[in-house]
């Protein structure tokens, strides 16, 4: 059931509606809460798993650098959320420590109800850029190694932002307006979908390619500080334009609950295969808790509106 302000919302904006029907029929009306034909991403081997946010498999396929066996995968979200929904909710997983620049897993901890042996929450104070409204790779990098020195017998996972929005090294202003004035909607991502931006979907499939190059060096030298089996995935893919299905609107960004190819076909991509760690559970670190207003801020900032 919607709330009056949701069917208020969906006539004042047809195009919202429309997003939600879609999102109706690849949830099977609602009776998915993610994508049940994805992979559960802890059934699979490996050691190290480095997730590049918003990362679509095909941009991989075609620029990515990194050596290994590429193949792809079919993520059991087309958000964040759903990502997270999918793999990590219910869970035991001690024998894990799960190194993130993004927010959502603490945001929805209450909801997820996940164990995991450590959390590292880059996206504090210390990690955070605040000129650019984001992580740094390279400081998602530092943040990893010291996590796998400090914890030798764990599973890790890594998760960059990169090459999720904000594009920080693109020469571009439409997504920047908000580090100027806090009172512009940081997510251009809504404002395309809702028709208020008329930004053509080359210009922005150019920065998008530029936040993935740039989040490359960063990861080849992770990887070369991890030892055991390294595998390079995504979350989740996102949509420039392209057509939604069974109603053919053009997409942008990552709705939650629309399973288009874009948006759940990530790449998995196995690197590292040296010696593996003799991974072993232990009781969960205590985990420092952060004001409500520092989380949303942080989420806002990275679009999530």
């Amino acid at each position: 059931m919607y709330t009056p302000s949701e069917v208020q919302r969906g006539i004042s904006h047809p195009r919202l509606a429309l997003y939600e029907l879609n999102r109706l029929y690849h949830q099977r009306g609602y009776r998915w809460t993610y994508n049940w034909k994805g992979i559960d991403i802890f059934d699979e081997e490996w050691d190290s798993l480095i997730i590049l946010d918003a990362c679509r498999f095909d941009m991989f396929e075609q620029y990515n650098t990194l050596p290994g066996e590429l193949t792809p995968k079919q993520s059991r979200g087309s958000s964040t959320v759903d990502f997270l929904q999918g793999n990590f909710a219910g869970k035991s997983l001690l024998d894990t420590v799960y190194v993130t620049a993004n927010p959502q897993l603490y945001r929805n901890r209450d909801m997820l109800e996940t164990s995991l042996h450590a959390i590292i929450d880059i996206w504090q104070e210390d990690g955070w850029h605040d000129e650019l409204g984001t992580v740094l790779p390279e400081t998602t990098t530092e943040y990893a190694k010291r996590a796998a020195d400090r914890y030798p017998n764990k599973r890790l996972i890594v998760h960059f932002i990169q090459p999720h929005y904000p594009f920080i090294d693109a020469e571009t202003s439409f997504d920047k307006g908000q580090l100027e004035d806090p009172e512009i909607p940081p997510s251009f991502w809504k404002q395309m979908q809702m028709n208020e931006l008329q930004i053509p979907a080359d210009r922005i499939w150019e920065a998008y390619i530029k936040n993935f190059e740039d989040v490359l060096p960063h990861v080849r030298e992770l990887i070369s500080a991890l030892d055991g089996r390294t595998v390079v995935t995504s979350d989740h893919g996102n949509m420039v334009g392209e057509r939604c299905f069974p109603i053919p609107i053009r997409g942008w960004g990552h709705p939650r609950g629309i399973y288009t190819p874009q948006l759940v076909k990530v790449p998995w991509l196995v690197t590292g295969t040296g010696n593996r760690r003799e991974i072993t559970e232990d009781p969960s670190d205590e985990r420092q808790t952060v004001e409500d207003h520092v989380v949303e801020d942080r989420l806002e900032q990275l679009g999530y509106v």
